[in-house]
């Protein structure tokens, strides 16, 4: 997981996207090849690259790579599974063409990057778009309903409407996101869709991650404990717990926290 790795841990923004989020879904399939999703994301590139008109304005581009994704390949928002693992997955994405506005954002941010044409990801409360170009309002994407066209007036209401967050006193959010916030948010949306199946041990490995990331951040050390305990790595879970109580001593849980921990014989240990 080199370039996930470079990412979270250094904060790399050289590394590639489009292999850190499909090192990102060997979470769910932990054998699977990068190499043909990425001659997938090629193949799509030079389709799309034979329909833009040389000269094309941003707006022009914008509106027949829509078009080539979203109306003759099929890109869509899966809104039968939403929660699924899978819709976190970029390599399932381009399989199946369904799945979450921050994945089908991804392709349609890589396709457009193999053109030297500038799309980026933008992190909206509740709803991940994609944006063309960085000066000024930009032009904005919305990925998962087809490709629909917003102006910022447009993704305030949207945010508002699907997070009741109003960004209009934080333009900041409508600026585009990093590499790191991107596979951030994917990692916490393949959490959240393990949460849903009590798959403990794939949270694990989706915590590591995250840690990697976010090392001071308390929460994620005892969620990983939690599900430590949860497949009997005991003695992992106590050092998750002692991290989330040095790094928050007065968490409002401790009690709770070291209650847990007296079923695992930890509280000795946790006391010191």
């Amino acid at each position: 997981m080199e370039a996930l790795q470079r990412i979270l841990l250094d904060r790399d923004e050289s590394a590639p996207l489009d292999v850190a989020a499909l090192e990102l879904a060997r979470v769910e399939y932990p054998r699977m090849e990068l190499e043909p999703f990425l001659d997938l994301l090629d193949s799509h590139a030079r389709e799309l690259e034979e329909r833009v008109p040389e000269g094309a304005s941003g707006v022009e581009y914008v509106k027949i790579a829509c078009e080539y994704l979203f109306d003759e390949l099929g890109f869509r928002g899966n809104t039968e599974r939403y929660y699924s693992a899978e819709n976190s997955c970029l390599s399932q994405v381009l399989l199946n063409r369904t799945g979450i506005p921050i994945t089908l954002a991804v392709v349609l941010i890589e396709v457009s990057r193999r053109l030297d044409r500038p799309v980026y990801g933008v992190s909206l409360p509740g709803h991940f778009v994609a944006r063309y170009g960085v000066e000024g309002e930009g032009l904005f994407i919305d990925c998962f309903h087809g490709g629909r066209l917003m102006d910022a007036d447009q993704c305030r209401e949207l945010a508002l409407e699907v997070s009741g967050v109003d960004i209009a006193s934080n333009p900041a959010l409508l600026e585009a996101a990093t590499k790191r916030s991107i596979l951030v948010r994917m990692l916490n949306n393949l959490r959240n869709a393990y949460l849903r199946e009590e798959n403990f041990a794939s949270q694990i490995a989706v915590l590591d991650l995250l840690l990697l990331a976010m090392p001071h951040s308390a929460d994620e050390y005892k969620q990983r404990g939690v599900c430590h305990m949860a497949t009997k790595q005991y003695g992992s879970a106590l050092a998750d717990f002692q991290r989330y109580l040095e790094l928050c001593p007065q968490a409002a849980d401790r009690a709770l926290v070291e209650e847990q921990a007296i079923g695992m014989d930890l509280q000795p240990a946790l006391a010191g």
